[in-house]
């Protein structure tokens, strides 16, 4: 993390110095895959039903809080607390999908958008009057760790595990997906969700499973990143609009397209660092956003679906 800067809503591990290109975009693809999680969520979540999740962001906040405390409070190493975070973070959405999302799912787009900022809302001003607005830093032996390849190139040792464990999980997600009988009701489900009901799947099961599956991997990229990110109430904001911009890039609903997104972010923001100015990547992705919405509004994939 030499060369690096710490703020609010930035990562820690820029190294805007290098010389060479493949600093910049090994850096953007490891920060781009765990990005690519939380894309991955948001997206099962839209395919399956058909909801934009605007309180994304805010449990990706939960998740990093939840690392943060499982390693001061209980000492347990922030990626091995990825164990107690996953089934956690699952039930508290399958509870909250049942409990509020569920009662608007057959309503106009704006009712849902609004119930989920809402929520979302409850959720970062909780969390401010529970932690206050200080932003906490977690801090472990290997925080600062890297190690160098082809010469001068330098690889952070927490990017790399949390880009690891994000393929790991992706992997999983997969072929939970492809090969189960709950993964097959899933996508039959995000396809055709009057056909699978017909068909006798239990369609407001699978709602409440994708919420939960989408809420544990928002959660699950959270704490990955939370060892490299200052970690406060409102941090979720800046990672809701990334997620979102992953779904339009990919094509909403589409897995793949999402993973896909979450890695040309992830690029696109370490290369306008390192060559532009860290203030400007934003801007950069922004305006990939804008093109892509222009240019081709259904996204890369152009898929609706969990594929």
């Amino acid at each position: 993390m030499s060369g690096g800067t710490l703020c609010n809503d930035k990562p820690i591990f820029y190294r805007t110095n290098s010389m060479t290109i493949l600093q910049p975009l090994i850096s953007g693809v490891l920060t781009g895959g765990v990005y690519a999680l939380a894309g991955i969520g948001m997206s099962l979540v839209f395919g399956v039903m058909n909801i934009s999740n605007f309180a994304h962001g805010d449990l990706m906040m939960i998740g990093m809080y939840m690392a943060y405390f499982a390693f001061t409070l209980l000492h347990i190493d922030p990626y091995v607390s990825l164990v107690l975070i996953l089934p956690t973070a699952f039930l508290f959405g399958y509870m909250m999908e049942k409990l509020f999302i569920n009662r608007v799912i057959h309503h106009p787009h704006q009712n849902q958008i609004l119930l989920t900022i809402g929520l979302g809302l409850i959720m970062s001003n909780t969390a401010l009057l529970a932690f206050t607005s200080d932003p906490k830093i977690l801090t472990t032996t290997y925080s600062s760790s890297s190690f160098t390849i082809f010469g001068d190139v330098s690889v952070s040792v927490p990017l790399l595990l949390s880009f690891l464990i994000t393929c790991g999980i992706t992997i999983i997600l997969y072929l939970f997906l492809s090969k189960t009988s709950t993964g097959m009701a899933l996508r039959a489900t995000s396809q055709n969700r009057e056909a699978a009901q017909l068909m006798g799947i239990n369609v407001a099961k699978m709602s409440a499973i994708a919420f939960g599956i989408g809420t544990a991997l928002a959660a699950t990229a959270g704490a990955l990143i939370a060892p490299t990110y200052y970690i406060h109430p409102l941090a979720g904001h800046s990672f809701l609009l990334k997620a979102f911009t992953i779904c339009v890039l990919g094509g909403l609903g589409s897995v793949v397209g999402a993973g896909v997104g979450g890695i040309i972010i992830g690029v696109v923001e370490a290369m306008s660092a390192t060559y532009l100015s860290s203030d400007w990547k934003d801007v950069i992705v922004f305006v990939l956003f804008l093109a892509v919405l222009l240019l081709r509004p259904q996204g890369l994939f152009g898929k609706k679906g969990g594929q």
